[in-house]
């Protein structure tokens, strides 16, 4: 049993939260299923909009689909609860994806 199986074992069982949520976004989008990890990453944010790891895996996971400006505005997002929690390293990380999403946007203009 797979790690992912395990995380969707424990949804369906009722379990829901969101390091669950999480969890299952980032492993999502480890084998590629952006479109699946982000309907997760949402989830996550739906329990808790402070999770700031959940900010960073969304706006990377809407780059991958190529989702530059929504990755752009989620990023942004992430970057102001990170810096309102103290999650310096958080907010430096996804300051660097951010920059990289406006510049991809801008080569698409």
């Amino acid at each position: 049993m797979t790690m992912l199986d395990n995380l969707h074992g424990m949804l369906e069982r009722g379990v829901d939260g969101a390091l669950l949520r999480y969890s299952l976004g980032n492993e999502l989008l480890k084998i590629g299923d952006a479109d699946a990890a982000i309907a997760h990453l949402r989830e996550a944010l739906k329990h808790d909009a402070d999770y700031s790891a959940a900010w960073k895996v969304l706006g990377k996971a809407l780059s991958t689909k190529g989702e530059h400006a929504e990755a752009a505005d989620v990023l942004r997002q992430g970057i102001e609860v990170a810096e309102r929690n103290g999650d310096v390293q958080a907010a430096k990380e996804m300051s660097v994806f951010h920059k990289r999403s406006l510049k991809a946007l801008g080569s698409e203009a």
